[in-house]
C-alpha cells in the first residue's frame, strides 16, 4: 500500500500497532548494520534508505531527481515487505550475486519459515518469520562504496545490450517472441446461423 506520510515517523504513526512494532524490529536491525552515507526516508510510499545526490550526484537512472534506492520497508495488504534491492547486484552481472547465495543459505539455516522472495522483496507475515540476525548481517555486507561499484557494473552491462533486449540466465541476449494471441483471434470462425425445421 502506497502512504502519503512525509516522514518515517508518521508513516509508522499511521500504521496498525502489531505491524508498527514488527516494522520498527526490522527497521531497528537495519539501522544497527546499515553503512555510513546511506539517508533514511520516505520514497514510493514507504521507508526507505538511499544515498543521497550529495554522495551519489547522478541519482536513479530510472529517475536522476530522486536519490540511489537501497532498501526499502512497508506494510502491504496481505504482508510486510522488505526490498533490498543490492541482493541482486555482483561485481560481474553475469553471476549469480555472492550476497544472493549467502543470504538463501543463511536463511535455510536459520530454522525459519522458508524464504518468500521476489527480486529483491522479501515478505512476511510476523516479524517472527524473519531471521533478524541474517538480514542484519546482510546490511552489514553490503558497503555503500561496494554498492554503487555493483550498481554501476549492473549499469554498464545493461547498456552493452542492444535496447529493449533483456539478459537470459545465462546473461545472454533474449530473444523476444511475436504475440501468437492476435493470430488465433484472426481465424477463430464466425457464429453458424441455426438451423430451421
Amino acid at each position: 500500500m502506497i502512504s502519503k506520510a512525509a516522514t518515517v515517523k508518521e508513516y509508522l504513526a499511521s500504521l496498525p500497532a502489531d505491524r508498527r512494532d514488527a516494522l520498527e524490529k526490522v527497521r531497528a536491525v537495519i539501522l544497527k548494520n546499515l553503512d555510513k552515507g546511506f539517508q533514511e526516508g520516505m520514497g514510493y510510499g514507504m521507508m526507505g534508505w538511499s544515498i543521497p545526490h550529495s554522495i551519489y550526484p547522478a541519482g536513479y537512472h530510472c529517475d536522476p531527481k530522486q536519490p540511489l534506492p537501497f532498501a526499502g520497508l512497508a506494510s502491504q495488504k496481505q504482508y510486510m515487505s522488505l526490498y533490498m534491492m543490492g541482493m541482486y547486484m555482483s561485481p560481474d552481472p553475469m553471476k549469480t550475486p555472492p550476497l544472493l547465495a549467502w543470504f538463501k543459505d543463511a536463511w535455510a539455516k536459520s530454522g525459519k519459515k522458508k524464504l518468500d522472495m521476489g527480486k529483491c522483496c522479501i515478505r512476511f507475515k510476523s516479524v517472527d518469520d524473519l531471521p533478524l540476525d541474517v538480514i542484519g548481517e546482510a546490511f552489514k555486507r553490503q558497503t555503500l562504496k561496494k554498492y554503487v561499484e555493483y550498481y554501476e557494473a549492473a549499469l554498464a552491462a545493461n547498456n552493452s545490450r542492444p535496447k529493449g533486449k533483456p539478459a537470459g540466465k545465462s546473461g545472454a541476449v533474449a530473444k523476444k517472441k511475436a504475440p501468437a494471441k492476435t493470430a488465433a483471434k484472426k481465424k477463430q470462425p464466425s457464429a453458424k446461423p441455426s438451423k430451421t425445421k
